[in-house]
């Protein structure tokens, strides 16, 4: 039995008699659409509501010749769905990679925290050894980092022990002490 409605052109969703009758003439098979594809009551309400608010959207799409109002409705449907599906699938997403984070037992957390401490550390001690000045800077590096007894590199620079001995000290104690490596940098060196 065909109903003349899909012969002579969309359906009218414009006002509320037309939806009305349209809704009422396909509920079921929506209904039914929805249901064999989706366990829960709620959502399924909510996504036949939703197939039917995108079907007032594209009314105007609707072709007569391409078959039964009914089809229509299942494309739409399909398309509500298919988009529900993707949006779970992003959820299901986002949560695995938190709950990813997660699974880090306490002992992790620590480790990372030891490493992330020991980083900022070592950025730390670098900046202070970069506001160095030179003359400080030059005795450390030989002394620490080149392993230079401080008589070596007293002669590789060109002074005496007793500055490198000096220059070493105020290296150090800047170094260690924060605040203190502006005022390394007013000393003069000798």
């Amino acid at each position: 039995m065909h109903s003349p409605r899909h012969e002579t052109g969309p359906p009218d969703l414009t006002t509320a008699e037309g939806f009305g009758t349209f809704y009422e003439e396909h509920i079921d098979a929506v209904l039914g659409f929805v249901t064999r594809r989706v366990a829960d009551p709620h959502l399924a309400a909510d996504l036949t509501a939703d197939i039917f608010l995108a079907a007032m959207g594209s009314a105007g799409s609707y072709r007569g010749h391409r078959g039964a109002p009914v089809a229509w409705l299942f494309g739409i449907a399909r398309n509500v769905l298919a988009g529900h599906a993707r949006g779970k699938a992003r959820e299901s997403g986002a949560l695995a990679r938190l709950s990813g984070r997660r699974l880090l037992d306490d002992e992790d957390v620590a480790a990372l925290e030891e490493r992330i401490d020991a980083q900022r550390a070592f950025r730390e001690l670098a900046e202070r050894h970069a506001a160095l000045s030179e003359p400080l800077r030059a005795v450390l590096d030989l002394v620490v980092v080149d392993e230079l007894t401080p008589a070596e590199a007293a002669q590789a620079l060109g002074i005496t022990r007793a500055t490198v001995r000096v220059r070493l000290h105020r290296a150090r104690r800047a170094l260690r002490a924060p605040g203190s490596v502006s005022e390394s940098r007013l000393e003069v060196a000798r």
